[in-house]
């Protein structure tokens, strides 16, 4: 499948994503603030409940293939029959061709740093040392300077009410798909559904996060295959020594013309002349960045 820039993208105008309510400013003046919807997905695998995650509600097909693909639940090669959405149930049931092995992974499970729902079942290692990421795979600092611009300046829930992140999957400087949800883990599992439900190969992919680069989120890319992972936030010690072991590249930090490299440096190429280069303006900075760092 050939996909276009911003071929998927947040819509923030649509009204089941988020709602205006009256309160206080810290004049005590009356004040209406937009304020992300969150809701209960729960999410069948054939005829077994899997979990009840929350989420925004967009793209539920997606996050449940995500999810069972990153959760190990499903592998590259199961054949999934259908994908059932019930939206006055909020209930979305996955069904595969042939029967899977995900009673044992719900056997054993490891609690992530994400939120309640970023769990990781299985062993966490087991894949990690099978898994050979696309060496030849580059990122020019001109591409992540297009991308951080493009992506931050794009209209989304994110900008319009915060409390949410956004991952991106891109090519080159060309950001392909964006998602976005009330967790990091919800908006990776929403790309990772799009990738397989759309035959959408990895090696030449960059993946972009609003969030921290953590152990899970290193984890989830290398799972997917993409070699480069982005993020204007930081960094956990377990996550960079993952993207050391699975040869993944990592950068973090991205934001105007400042990025740092703890992983696979060897994919950069120093094309860009910073002195060209601005700093991100007050304009063009998300939400998150202008709280904390670390969102």
């Amino acid at each position: 499948m050939t996909v276009k820039e911003f071929q998927v993208r947040p819509d923030p105008d649509d009204p089941r994503l988020s709602v205006s309510v009256r309160g206080l400013d810290h004049s005590g003046q009356p004040v209406d603030t937009t304020v992300v919807i969150e809701r209960p997905l729960t999410l069948f695998l054939n005829a077994q409940e899997i979990v009840t995650m929350m989420t925004i509600g967009d793209q539920p097909e997606l996050l449940a293939v995500g999810y069972l693909l990153n959760q190990n639940m499903l592998r590259a090669d199961d054949e999934i029959a259908s994908v059932e959405y019930h939206d006055d149930i909020a209930t979305v049931v996955v069904r595969t061709r042939r029967q899977t092995n995900f009673e044992d992974k719900l056997k054993k499970k490891t609690q992530t740093s994400g939120c309640a729902q970023g769990t990781v079942f299985g062993d966490l290692m087991e894949e990690l040392d099978t898994i050979t990421l696309d060496p030849n795979a580059r990122i020019k600092t001109s591409w992540l300077y297009q991308l951080t611009k493009k992506i931050n300046t794009q209209p989304s829930l994110y900008l319009k009410a915060g409390a949410i992140h956004g991952c991106v999957l891109c090519r080159a400087d060309e950001p392909l798909v964006y998602m976005e949800d009330v967790g990091r883990h919800n908006a990776v599992d929403k790309i990772a559904g799009y990738m397989f439900l759309e035959r959408i190969p990895p090696d030449d992919k960059i993946f972009y996060t609003t969030g921290r680069l953590t152990s899970e989120m290193v984890i989830k890319t290398v799972k997917m295959r993409i070699p480069i992972l982005v993020s204007r936030s930081g960094f956990t010690a377990w996550g960079v020594e993952l993207a050391r072991k699975a040869n993944l590249t990592l950068i973090g930090r991205a934001r105007g013309k400042r990025f740092v490299a703890l992983a696979g440096e060897h994919r950069l190429e120093f094309d860009a002349d910073i002195t060209q280069v601005h700093d991100e303006g007050a304009e063009h900075a998300r939400k998150g960045s202008r709280q904390s760092e670390d969102v």
